[in-house]
């Protein structure tokens, strides 16, 4: 087994409402507590540079393996964390598995 990553995007315009401080400092705390416990191994926050419509942020979420992101997903602990979502943004979150070339 290897090491998969998932990645949550968010896509919008630079109008839409994404507040950065809230999702670094409370909302990827809440993730990574919620699926340590199922694999998952690290987050890290990006946002584009870029002030035009598309990409406004992108967590790439790491975890042990593909199994372990199967898991984390159908746990007890998902409703609390998408119901933290609208507080930081009321863009839809979209995962995406990345897989090697």
């Amino acid at each position: 087994m290897s090491e998969q990553v998932l990645y949550v995007i968010y896509r919008g315009t630079p109008a839409d409402r994404f507040d950065r401080a809230y999702y670094v400092e409370h909302h990827l705390p809440l993730v990574r507590n919620a699926f340590a416990a199922y694999g998952l191994v690290s987050l890290a926050a990006f946002y584009p540079a870029q002030d035009a419509p598309g990409t406004v942020a992108i967590c790439e979420c790491r975890f042990i393996d593909a199994a372990s992101i199967e898991v984390a997903f159908s746990s007890p602990e998902v409703p609390v964390i998408m119901a933290d979502v609208p507080r930081f943004t009321d863009l839809e979150p979209l995962r995406m598995r990345a897989l090697p070339l």
